[in-house]
């Protein structure tokens, strides 16, 4: 049955990455309970940096044990827990829902929260993202997360979900992103912007606003379905190079830009590791794909939205690109 108690209380898995962490502090900003899993407790409370910090509980998502003893008492399960480095998905990513599924049962129908992908459709073919658009993505990546959706669907009732779904993250607190791995430096001057688009428009979405929007959504179970899958608009990059004259602005100056060197990772792709996990994805910066938010502002009168230029511009000064007056930063 679905969990008809009150409780205001979380558990966050994936609280030290930038989606669990950025959920975890907009709720614990609403008075709620919020209990995070981690291997190392210790080290996770100190290298919090969301606030308030939640009740650190040691475990490991990959246990299913742990998992279910952290939800107990729970109402919301966070599941933003993902293998670093985009590697070793086939293995540790449905299992690891599957503990999660475990646990909200355990705690008698808490609802899961994950933060969905587009790489569930085929780049190239689906150009616009609702809650119905067929998931036909073929690649490895892609045909995981489907699985994991999936499995969510078949659990409601007795398990209800929701998923909502946003193109690529930037903002503070994340580093772990295309924007801070691969756009700029993080702790460096912007003295060039790599760009991964190849030709094409991209969807961004900025932490503050999506992890605003999770917050507003969990707070209202009761117009939620009992499987809830919605889009997050965020920023739409029509042309591919909005992201780039933001950050040329945020910066002062006009900084060159150069392109990403997918040629070398697919050179490199066959030895396995990090570029043939990043060659997957490939195809989702050649084709633009929107995602149609109707459903979510139906919900929730409009969507949170930074402007691009002013996102940016928190989001340079967070990695420390930029001084506190918007300049270059002098750090080597």
């Amino acid at each position: 049955m679905t969990n008809e108690n009150t409780t205001t209380t979380a558990l966050i898995l994936g609280a030290t990455g930038g989606i669990g962490g950025a959920i975890g502090a907009a709720l614990r900003r609403r008075g709620w309970t919020v209990k995070a899993l981690a291997r190392d407790p210790a080290k996770a409370a100190a290298g919090w940096q969301n606030g308030s910090s939640p009740l650190w509980i040691a475990g490991d998502a990959m246990n299913e044990a742990d998992v279910v003893a952290a939800a107990a008492g729970t109402s919301v399960i966070v599941h933003a827990v993902n293998p670093p480095g985009y590697r070793n998905w086939d293995r540790l990513v449905l299992p690891m829902i599957g503990n999660s599924l475990a646990a909200a049962r355990a705690a008698g129908g808490a609802r899961i929260i994950l933060p969905g992908t587009v790489y569930n459709f085929e780049a190239g073919t689906t150009t616009v993202v609702d809650g119905t658009t067929p998931q036909s993505a073929r690649s490895r990546k892609g045909a995981i997360r489907t699985k994991m959706e999936r499995l969510l669907e078949d659990a409601a009732p007795d398990v209800p979900s929701l998923i909502l779904r946003a193109g690529d993250f930037f903002g503070p607190g994340i580093r772990q992103s295309w924007f801070a791995q691969a756009m700029v430096t993080p702790g460096a001057p912007v003295r060039r912007i790599v760009n991964p688009a190849i030709g094409a428009g991209h969807s961004w979405a900025y932490l503050p606003d999506l992890a605003e929007t999770f917050a507003r959504l969990i707070e209202m179970p009761d117009r939620l379905d009992a499987f809830e899958r919605l889009q997050f608009e965020g920023h739409v990059d029509a042309s591919g190079t909005e992201m780039i004259e933001a950050v040329r602005a945020a910066v002062g100056r006009d900084i060159p830009v150069r392109a990403f060197p997918w040629w070398l990772m697919r050179c490199l792709a066959p030895f396995g590791g990090f570029p043939r996990e990043v060659v997957e994805v490939e195809p989702y910066w050649r084709h633009p794909m929107r995602l149609d938010n109707r459903r979510l502002q139906r919900l929730l009168g409009n969507e949170p939205h930074t402007p691009l230029d002013t996102a940016v511009r928190h989001t340079l000064e967070a990695l420390g690109c930029l001084d506190q007056r918007g300049t270059l930063s002098q750090a080597a």
